[in-house]
């Protein structure tokens, strides 16, 4: 059964922070029925830009602090060169592993991302639902089980400010 019955037809912001559904888009969820987002839906995919800004910077203070352990190095400082190069290369693991994160990631589950991200705007479900959902349609989607949880686990943990309960 095709769970996504219409194809994703989104028109994209000049900018590159997302775009907006061109027509309506569904997903039929086995634990939480049809799930339908409107066309005129501004969505920002995956919201994976954080990654990619955080991996930059990490990567920029590791080259300026490994800079500075060399010239501190060339210098004298023994200590400080070695304290600089430690923090250069923990930031530059840092980085580089954040990077790896922002690559296995990064342009998979648009359809999915919308539905979510709908689900977080509206409120329809629960913070806790609206994750499963998420999870559910990536792997709907053909998205790798490994993949899927790394997407599922970055909205559990990172999502709570993002998600807005309907007031009754």
């Amino acid at each position: 059964m095709n769970r996504f019955p219409m194809p994703l037809r989104v028109e994209l912001f000049q900018d590159g922070s997302g775009g907006q559904t061109l027509a309506g888009f569904m997903y039929q969820d086995p634990d939480c029925g049809l799930v339908q987002v409107p066309a005129g839906f501004d969505t920002d995919f995956a919201s994976v830009r954080p990654l990619r800004t955080m991996s930059l910077v990490a990567l920029a203070l590791s080259l300026a602090i490994g800079a500075l352990g060399i010239v501190a190095g060339w210098l004298g400082v023994a200590l400080l060169g070695g304290v600089m190069a430690c923090l250069g290369g923990a930031l530059g693991a840092l980085g580089f592993g954040v990077l790896l994160l922002y690559a296995a990631v990064v342009g998979y589950g648009n359809g999915p991302a919308v539905i979510h991200d709908h689900l977080y705007t509206t409120g329809e479900l629960s913070r806790q639902a609206s994750d499963l959902v998420f999870y559910n349609a990536l792997r709907s989607s053909g998205s790798a089980r490994w993949r899927a949880w790394l997407m599922w686990a970055g909205v559990r943990v990172g999502g709570a400010t993002r998600y807005r309960e309907t007031k009754s």
